[in-house]
């Protein structure tokens, strides 16, 4: 600094910061040697605080408006520097101009993917971006915990401790919303709400809050997208015979449209036809395959064949169940002659053993009288 600016600085009775950029927080004022005159004007803008500095401690600290600076008052400093009385002469302090505005151009993302569990789709890789605001609300802290004796303290300089500080809480925040994937676009602000409240109380020691919490997107990985889609386009076709005949209605259109040839008639032809053949598929109701016929079991026993010899006249064929109600009803006597395929000859009813047992329970007949 020249012998001008030296004199220049100690003529200069107006401390003020008229603030050109859009990413500055904190600003020293300077001046030669830190040296303040007694009287000076101090300006402090809306959205500014002015704060006092005197060998590294902070003294008075003051809010918008014109202020004379007296020992009267600067209580702290006038303590510090042991002014029992009125001082004019030029004293020594440091002035912070800490700028109290919200800055809302802090982009966040993750640069890794979030892994939540998610109760339709399993674990899901997330990633998600979006902006937040950023205010001063204690510029004591800030200047004690981040700034220190910066004499230009941006937002670049705290934004990636910021960025970091979102991404770590990101995770928990998507896990604990207990939020389905398909649901997420629609909890995004009150996500957002969430993840505010509880920066903000975990910056407070840092003199900053976080206002606003904006989630613009939350993603899933290409294969996810891409499977989502598919299943999308399944809920959008629906009746599959209806977005059969759309499709070869849009075709014959198309073909109508276009000048045509015998390729093209051919063309039309063949999506017409194509067409009719899927629709019959789809409204072909599905038959069940034919029953398999029944496991043959073993042939039946063949029924024997019995002829009767009655007044010189074969009656038959009747089967031997029936010949055993004949017998039983008198019908069919023991002289009686019976045949069968397999006897060389007619043999009297009660000589066949086949139908001993039909004879047993009847009678012999009665002997000849006199």
């Amino acid at each position: 600094m020249g012998l001008w600016d030296k004199l220049k600085g100690e003529l200069v009775d107006i401390v003020e910061w008229l603030d050109d950029s859009r990413d500055t927080i904190v600003w020293r004022f300077p001046r030669h040697e830190n040296e303040i005159k007694m009287g000076a004007q101090l300006v402090v803008r809306e959205s500014q605080v002015a704060v006092f500095v005197n060998e590294g401690q902070i003294a008075d600290v003051f809010s918008p408006g014109t202020h004379t600076l007296t020992t009267q008052n600067m209580p702290i400093l006038s303590t510090l520097k042991g002014w029992k009385y009125g001082f004019e002469s030029p004293w020594k302090a440091e002035v912070y101009f800490v700028n109290t505005r919200l800055f809302t151009d802090l982009k966040w993302g993750t640069q890794n993917p979030v892994i939540v569990r998610d109760p339709e789709f399993g674990a899901v890789r997330l990633r998600a971006f979006g902006a937040f605001a950023m205010r001063v609300v204690d510029p004591a802290r800030l200047l004690r915990e981040l700034v220190g004796t910066d004499p230009q303290f941006r937002t670049e300089e705290v934004q990636e401790y910021l960025r970091q500080l979102v991404v770590s809480h990101l995770g928990s925040a998507l896990a604990t919303a207990n939020v389905p994937l398909l649901d997420l676009a629609a909890k995004q602000q009150t996500i957002g709400n969430t993840l505010a409240a509880v920066l903000s109380d975990e910056l407070s020691v840092n003199g900053i809050a976080i206002p606003r919490f904006i989630i613009e997107n939350i993603s899933v990985p290409p294969e996810v997208e891409q499977a989502l889609d598919k299943r999308t386009s399944i809920g959008v076709v629906g009746n599959l015979d209806s977005y059969t005949k759309f499709q070869a209605a849009n075709a014959m259109e198309d073909a109508a449209n276009n000048e045509g040839g015998a390729g093209q008639s051919f063309g039309l032809g063949f999506g017409m036809a194509a067409g009719q053949r899927a629709s019959q598929a789809l409204n072909t109701p599905a038959t069940a395959p034919p029953a398999a016929p029944p496991a043959a079991g073993p042939p039946p026993l063949p029924t024997a064949e019995w002829f009767v010899g009655v007044n010189g006249r074969q009656q038959g064929p009747f089967e031997l169940a029936a010949l055993a109600g004949q017998a039983a009803d008198g019908t069919l006597t023991r002289e009686a002659l019976i045949w069968k395929n397999g006897m060389p000859a007619w043999t009297a009813a009660g000589q066949v053993a086949e139908l001993a047992g039909a004879f047993a329970a009847v009678p012999p007949p009665l002997p000849p009288q006199g």
